[in-house]
This record gives C-alpha cells, sequence and structure tokens, in this order.
C-alpha cells in the first residue's frame, strides 16, 4: 500500500540507532574494569559485589547536567556534558566516602543523530576512565514529539561502594572542626537557567563570543567540565569528617546537608576572591549576593569538614593532585546553621 507505515515514518530510526550502538562500542569497552562481567550489548550489566573491604555497603545516586546541554547544543559540544554527568555523580558518592563502582547512561533525542550519541557516550567514557569505573549500560532513546530535534536530554546513574564503618556524614562532625574549600572549574552542572538569561538577554553574547575577562569564549567558560574531587581527596578519606558537594542550592544549601542539629558551619567569604565568571553574571543580571549564594557555587565545588590536625594533610593532598584549596571557616555550636560571613 502506498500509504502504509513504519517506525521510521513515525520518527524512529531503527538503523540510525544500530549506527549509534556501533560507535559508541570502543568508547564502552575502554572503561571495563576488573570487577566488570558479561558482554557489550547485554539486556544488564554485571558487575562483582568488592570483597576488598569487610562490610561493603553500596551507595547510588543519579542526576542531569540540566539547561547545560542547551549550551552544548548552541555550541556544538557533545562530550563536555557527558563527561559532566559522571564526574557530578562520582562527586555526589564521594560526600559518604563512597568510590566508584559503575555507571548507567541515558540519552534521549528528538531525531537520533549518532555522531552526537557518539559525542555524549565519549564523553561519559572519559569521564569514567577518569575515576575508574566501568560504563556499565546504558539507554539511547529516540523520542519524536517529545523533544524537538536539536534538543536532547541525558541523565546518569553510579553505584559505589563504602566500608560501612567509614561512611562519612553529619555523625562524624564536632565542633571545632574545619571547612576546607575545594575550588570549582566552573558553574558545574548548576544556575545555567539563570546563567544563560544574563548572558543572552543582558550581555548579548552567544556562544562563540568572548568571555569579559576569562580570554575564552562564551561556549568554553560555560562548557568547562564539571571537576571530579575523587583523586585529591581519596588519599585521606579516613582524616576526613564529612563533606559537600556544592550543586543546585549553592553553599547554603548544601552544607547544612553535612551538619547534626547541633552545630553550625561558619563560612568566611573573605577566604577566597569570587571567580571573574561569577562576578560577571552578578553584575549584568543585577542579582543580589544571597542569590548568587544560593544559585551558583561562588568557585567553591566541595567543601571538606575535618579535625584541625588533619587539615594541612587534607589541603596538601590537593595540591598534589592540581586543585587549590583553602580553609574556608569552622564548625561552632548551633542549631545546624549555614552563616556566610
Amino acid at each position: 500500500m502506498s500509504d502504509s507505515l513504519d517506525y521510521r515514518s513515525a520518527g524512529v530510526d531503527i538503523d540510525a540507532a544500530e549506527d549509534s550502538k556501533q560507535r559508541i562500542k570502543a568508547h564502552v569497552l575502554s572503561t571495563l574494569t576488573a570487577g566488570t562481567r558479561g558482554e557489550f550489548g547485554g539486556f544488564g550489566g554485571m558487575f562483582r559485589v568488592p570483597t576488598d573491604v569487610p562490610k561493603p555497603v553500596l551507595v547510588s545516586s543519579a542526576d542531569g547536567v540540566g539547561t547545560k546541554v542547551k549550551v552544548a547544543i548552541e555550541a556544538g559540544r557533545y562530550d563536555t556534558v557527558g563527561h559532566d554527568l559522571v564526574n557530578h555523580c562520582v562527586n555526589d558518592i564521594l560526600v559518604q566516602g563512597a568510590s566508584p563502582l559503575f555507571f548507567l547512561d541515558y540519552v534521549a533525542f528528538g531525531a537520533l543523530d549518532p555522531a552526537a550519541v557518539e559525542g555524549v557516550v565519549a564523553g561519559v567514557a572519559a569521564g569514567c576512565r577518569e575515576n575508574g569505573c566501568a560504563l556499565l549500560g546504558g539507554e539511547t532513546a529516540e523520542m519524536p514529539g517529545v523533544y524537538t530535534p536539536p534538543d536532547y536530554d541525558l541523565a546518569g546513574f553510579i553505584v559505589g561502594y563504602v566500608d560501612e564503618d567509614a561512611v562519612l556524614g553529619p555523625q562524624r562532625v564536632q565542633a571545632g572542626d574545619v571547612l576546607m574549600g575545594f575550588e570549582s572549574s566552573g558553574l558545574h552542572t548548576n544556575g545555567y537557567s539563570l546563567a544563560r538569561r544574563i548572558v543572552s538577554e543582558r550581555m548579548k553574547l552567544q556562544v562563540a563570543d568572548p568571555f569579559p575577562g576569562e580570554g575564552k569564549t562564551v561556549g568554553e567558560v560555560l562548557l568547562a567540565v564539571h571537576r571530579s574531587y575523587l583523586s585529591a581527596l581519596r588519599p585521606v578519606l579516613p582524616k576526613v569528617h564529612a563533606m559537600a558537594h556544592i550543586t543546585g542550592g549553592g553553599i547554603p544549601g548544601n552544607l547544612n546537608r553535612a551538619l547534626p542539629p547541633h552545630l553550625d558551619a561558619v563560612v568566611e567569604t573573605s577566604s577566597w576572591k569570587i571567580p571573574n565568571l561569577f562576578q560577571q553574571l552578578e553584575q549584568a543580571g543585577g542579582v543580589d549576593r544571597r542569590e548568587m549564594f544560593r544559585t551558583f557555587n561562588m568557585g567553591v565545588g566541595m567543601i571538606v569538614i575535618a579535625a584541625e590536625s588533619h587539615a594541612a594533610d587534607i589541603l596538601d593532598s590537593a595540591a598534589a593532585h592540581g586543585v587549590r584549596a583553602w580553609r574556608l571557616g569552622d564548625v561552632q555550636s548551633g542549631t545546624g546553621q549555614v552563616i556566610l560571613n
């Protein structure tokens, strides 16, 4: 029949899906680790439960990169957001002292573009290699009518492990502990809805334009990869009490999650210089400083809480791995609040 329908006419291209699968195979295989079991293309990924700690506890997290993906689309870059996705999830479980085991990704397009799929997965694979975790599986979906080309979205799912007796968190934090700030590599993966509006509507800039004071384009500045703190912190995790990954909600909305109800975290905002990127957004957008701290990381990607006696070792580990870190404040008696001085 001349008017017969098939899946492609409905907007789903099975041939493009197969092309995408073959393109990403090498990237996936490049991430496999000793614990990986099974073959590429299985219905489920398999991983051997670690046996190198007495009481292993699995730690999992899921996240996305938000509207940073819109900047990637405008810039024609695909790999950076995939790398972001892994590093963000790695940091989330690192807060509890966990090391990553494996990662799963989900990418959904309005119209499948095999080259774009390969770019995203190449970035995910790069993040997995950086952090020593296997890309164990994932899903690539073509969803006409839900996403309008060239739009796409992605999400990531991570599983790691930690010994039950080594779990970090508020239960370890004590009055007199030191707060240490670990420098971010830019916006990371939050605040992009506001940042994009300021850049496009107030600064009147496109992704290829120079970003004021940076010596880089807008695209390069906004697509800087979300930093992973795993290598800098893994050597000193036994000396850490708790951590806060500074994502959506900024320092006030994340550091409070690392506090017990009877202690406050006092942050000395004069202990670091707010990076130019955030100053430009604040000035061009006329954004109140309190709103800036609630929306953006303001140059601090991770806050580490530890005893005074261990602070020097933690700062030395950061420096040895190329991450700037400094004393940010301290922990005092209180009611579980974050105080920005």
